[in-house]
């Protein structure tokens, strides 16, 4: 390589040096002002959702919803500034998109049903629910799952897509839930000593709430019992332990009363 060549690369250098220094420095004001800008908006975003009682798996699905946006169109205008077409660039972005999305369809409608569980609410952080063959309370809402903590203590994740489109039981959304029972006495039994037993032990509960009011019924002549139902109310956190402590306070006031509750016999049948 000659001198003349050598000065002549250099010169080049130094006028592409002159002519993107301004951009370069432009895109790099432009990128750090706008990360500062899209963080302070998406935090405000999260506080006004917050004081106007916006639920907080929305609100933070809304904030990086937001975040995202804003960031995708500081990279374009950052990339615009250093004098990239963006129009082509948008195009590559689009088919990469596509593709992207073709190959991820179940995430997507993962996606899409997460979108219709946060919008519609059929369920919220802390509610008992029933729903694909499982029990449990939720405890997080995600974009793609949905997080479930079963009785016994066991994590389990839901896809949203199949949770979205599926039947949800929840038994939390009213606040109280019905204890369904049934009690059997035996045939020999006084059926109004046995109604009188059963109501002075509902009313002895204090969790068993007053209204609704208990009921308590002949529910079947079966064929080797008569059977009651009995359906006190209570508070949803107090479920379990009301009905725990309504058949062991039955059990009790039946002994006391002398009430037969039938269980299967086998007789034996001996012949000479």
């Amino acid at each position: 390589m000659t001198a003349i060549e050598i000065e002549n690369y250099f010169e080049t250098i130094k006028k592409l040096i002159l002519e993107y220094s301004p951009k370069f420095v432009v895109a790099i004001v432009i990128l750090l002002v706008g990360l500062w800008a899209t963080s302070l908006i998406t935090k405000a975003a999260k506080k006004i959702m917050l004081k106007r009682n916006v639920e907080v798996t929305l609100s933070t699905f809304i904030g990086n919803l937001i975040f995202w946006t804003l960031r995708i169109l500081l990279f374009v205008t950052v990339i615009s500034k250093l004098g990239i077409e963006t129009s082509s660039f948008v195009a590559i972005l689009g088919a990469a998109g596509l593709a992207i999305g073709l190959s991820l369809q179940g995430s997507l409608s993962n996606f899409a049903g997460g979108i219709l569980i946060i919008l519609f609410k059929p369920f919220r952080l802390g509610d008992f629910i029933e729903a694909q063959g499982v029990l449990g309370t939720v405890k997080d809402i995600k974009i793609f799952s949905t997080v479930i903590t079963s009785p016994d203590n066991k994590q389990i994740v839901i896809p949203n897509a199949s949770l979205s489109n599926g039947v949800i039981t929840n038994y939390t959304a009213n606040g109280f839930r019905r204890v369904d029972l049934i009690i059997s006495v035996d045939y020999n039994t006084d059926l109004q000593l046995a109604k009188k037993t059963i109501d002075k032990v509902l009313k002895s509960i204090p969790e068993i709430l007053k209204e609704p009011e208990a009921t308590i019924q002949l529910n079947e002549l079966a064929a080797s019992s008569i059977d009651f139902s009995v359906r006190p109310y209570t508070l949803t956190e107090n479920y379990l332990k009301v009905k725990s402590e309504v058949l062991e306070k039955i059990k009790i006031e039946f002994d006391i009363a002398g009430i037969e509750i039938p269980y299967p016999h086998q007789v034996e049948i001996h012949k000479e």
